[in-house]
């Protein structure tokens, strides 16, 4: 008789398999296999919040699979992942394989790989019921919210609307940043800049007006500058003083969660729910020639910069043979938890650092490479010595006016001959100008003024990167939430992306001034965070249903106000206006959502009944006609793609268009819908296609 492993994923079932041969067998549960009922609440509120579970529709095949490869096995163990989630998971898993609460069936790896997984196995341990208890909690609050505001949504709003408590605190975000922007008024300034000649031998370069009599200086209008600049034209130009200075720069820690979304952000432009799936490929395992599959990521769920022992050294045995002893510091480098932060994973980094993105390339496609790259070099440099950069500071005197120019070079690039942490779009990138070797005391040739209006600007609207950022810092979610929460605020059209950026739909609005009036705790950041904590707490060993009690006494009071409140009241969303005009009535037509989707409907409505689809022009043409291809939708749902010239042209595909034209007959190319990064022609005749044959290399 084998031995029976279960895991979530079939990848992460293959790559275990290979570790532990043939004494076992390995199969993956595909996730959940237990959940709340989807058609109603599921919880008994008057019996101790007692969760109604039932096995997940479409997991029957599955379940009597699991059961009657238990029965014949030797042992079970449950190696689903090693979160909270992952511990809920296998505690169903128990509950249908009826194994006993208290075997130590319980396995975990932080990697995948051949020495982490035999580890694992090696200590087996219970399932931590603290940590089962506070999923539940969790899972069961969330319900309660969802199923409570929910369907007063529905009455109050329109059908269909959800409410979330981390959703809610995200969509709030994203409106209260939009308000700020409207509420914004500029302030005009001006930049004052003297362009000067000086050093050996003698450059041209450029200061910035600093002070006035010793007072920063701030000019605040056209007349203020012109006033400036008829004192500073006659003035006589010197070097006031001369500070030098050693700077040094550590570099950053490795990747945990948030800032790894971030950071794939700001340098690819990917999604926050792109990246955890890329990073999941990458942990889960991929095949390597010589080695086979193996994970390439420890659990990129984590709140910790905390990395082993092992990976220290493995990180000082490949600076030194790379870079030499120079570039390690004295002493390797530690970082600290956040005060807060679960701290039950290591930092997200390379299970095997010599595993160098180079050596891996070949295995992996393009965005995998991309991200594995940023994961392996943030975990190096995060172990390299700091950058010396010296910098100097020059004060000009005119006057009674003071200029200042500065200057770095780097002297010692430490970590920053490998890795160099991206720029939010809110941060200031401009590049200084090499300044000519002054000394104080030296006189300056003046040549001009350049003088420039500005105004403030407001707040930029946040992206997936900055989002995160802000519910991390305001303790709101986790590692596992940050994905999912931005997803739903998306797909649930409470925030639209213009292009990177995020902004809140009427919808959201609507929504939030509601959750916000009527619903005050749930829409409070603080309340929010706080509740985050008291989940932290359940899986220390406080009792979860008093968690839950203490939170759904006061809740039912807000709902049971908010029923009062807008008895009878029909809250409208403000319909999102278009430049198109309605050719039967001459009015701006706007955007309204039906049962197959969003479309165009005239405002004037009933007595103009005008409709029409929303026309999505895509890249490519029609390979029967050359017309434009239009993005479409089927009563489905499902997306597909036709020529404008319907009617008289009958092609459509469910495969994209692309820009790229075929290399063997200059016909429009379409990327296939079921096959990843596969592209072919569709012009009849053709038959040229990106995908690998068998037997083709």
């Amino acid at each position: 008789m084998s031995k029976l492993v279960i895991v979530e994923s079939p990848s992460k079932a293959k790559t275990i398999k290979k570790y532990l041969g043939s004494g076992y067998s390995v199969i993956a549960s595909n996730g959940h296999i237990r959940d709340l009922p989807t058609s109603k609440l599921g919880v008994d509120l008057e019996n101790n919040f007692k969760p109604e579970y039932i096995n997940i529709v479409g997991k029957g095949a599955l379940i009597k699979d699991l059961k009657a490869a238990a029965e014949k096995s030797e042992a079970v163990f449950l190696a689903t992942d090693p979160d909270r989630e992952g511990e809920a998971i296998s505690w169903h898993l128990a509950h249908i394989l009826s194994l006993p609460a208290s075997a130590n069936n319980r396995v975990t790896f932080n990697e995948i790989t051949k020495n982490a997984v035999i580890s694992g196995m090696a200590n087996a341990r219970p399932i931590d019921m603290n940590v089962v208890d506070a999923q539940q909690a969790r899972r069961v609050l969330d319900r309660i919210v969802g199923y409570k505001i929910s369907p007063f949504l529905w009455r109050k709003v329109r059908k269909g609307l959800s409410a979330g408590r981390v959703q809610s605190v995200a969509t709030r975000l994203v409106v209260d940043r939009e308000n700020e922007i409207r509420a914004f008024v500029p302030e005009e300034f001006w930049k004052i800049d003297a362009v000067l000649k000086g050093g050996k031998p003698a450059k041209s370069f450029e200061a910035r007006l600093y002070s006035y009599c010793g007072k920063k200086l701030t000019v605040k209008s056209e007349a203020e500058a012109k006033k400036v600049e008829k004192e500073l034209e006659s003035a006589s130009y010197s070097v006031a003083s001369v500070k030098e200075t050693e700077k040094k720069r550590n570099p950053a820690p490795p990747f945990i969660t948030s800032t790894l979304q971030q950071e794939a952000s700001r340098r690819f432009g990917f999604s926050v729910k792109k990246t955890m799936q890329i990073a999941q490929m990458l942990y889960e395992g991929v095949d390597l020639p010589d080695i086979g599959t193996t994970g390439l990521i420890t659990y990129m769920r984590t709140d910790s910069p905390r990395i082993s022992d092992d990976a220290k050294a493995a990180a000082k045995k490949y600076i030194l043979s790379a870079y030499g002893s120079e570039y390690y510091p004295n002493g390797g480098r530690s970082y600290t938890t956040k005060a807060g932060a679960q701290d039950a994973h290591e930092a997200i980094r390379p299970s095997m650092p010599e595993l160098t993105p180079a050596s891996v390339k070949a295995s992996l496609n393009s965005d995998q490479y991309k991200l594995y790259k940023l994961i392996w070099e943030r975990f190096i440099a995060s172990q390299m010595a700091a950058a010396k950069i010296d910098s100097i500071q020059y004060e000009i005197e005119a006057g009674d006016y003071i200029f200042r120019a500065s200057d770095e070079k780097v002297s010692f690039p430490g970590f920053l001959c490998l890795y160099e942490e991206a720029q939010d779009d809110e941060k200031d990138k401009e590049k200084k100008k090499k300044l000519p070797v002054m000394k104080q005391g030296d006189t300056l040739a003046f040549e001009k003024l350049l003088t420039e209006q500005n105004f403030t600007q407001p707040p930029l609207r946040y992206t997936e990167a900055t989002l995160v950022k802000a519910l991390e810092e305001r303790g709101i979610g986790r590692p596992s939430t940050y994905a999912p929460t931005i997803t739903t605020i998306i797909q649930r059209e409470y925030v639209a992306k213009n292009g990177k950026h995020l902004e809140p739909t009427h919808l959201g609005e609507v929504t939030t001034d509601i959750m916000l009036k009527h619903f005050s705790d749930i829409a409070d950041y603080k309340f929010t965070a706080d509740m985050e904590m008291k989940l932290d707490d359940i899986e220390k060993g406080t009792n979860w249903i008093s968690v839950l009690d203490s939170f759904y006494k006061d809740f039912k009071n807000t709902l049971s106000a908010a029923e009062k409140d807008l008895d009878g009241v029909k809250i409208a969303v403000p319909d999102e206006v278009t430049d198109q005009v309605c050719e039967f009535c001459g009015r701006n037509m706007v955007i309204k959502s039906g049962k197959f989707g969003k479309f165009l409907a005239c405002p004037g409505y009933p007595t103009c009944k005008n409709t029409k689809a929303i026309v999505v022009e895509t890249d490519g043409k029609c390979p029967k006609c050359g017309g434009k291809m239009l993005a479409r939708k089927s009563k489905k749902g499902d997306r597909y793609y036709a020529c404008e010239n319907h009617g008289k042209c009958d092609f459509m595909t469910w495969d994209t268009p692309i820009k790229d034209a075929c290399p063997k007959c200059g016909s429009p190319l379409f990327k296939k819908s079921r096959s990843r990064g596969v592209t072919h022609c569709l012009k009849d005749g053709c038959g040229y296609t990106t995908e690998r044959k068998n037997g083709e290399k």
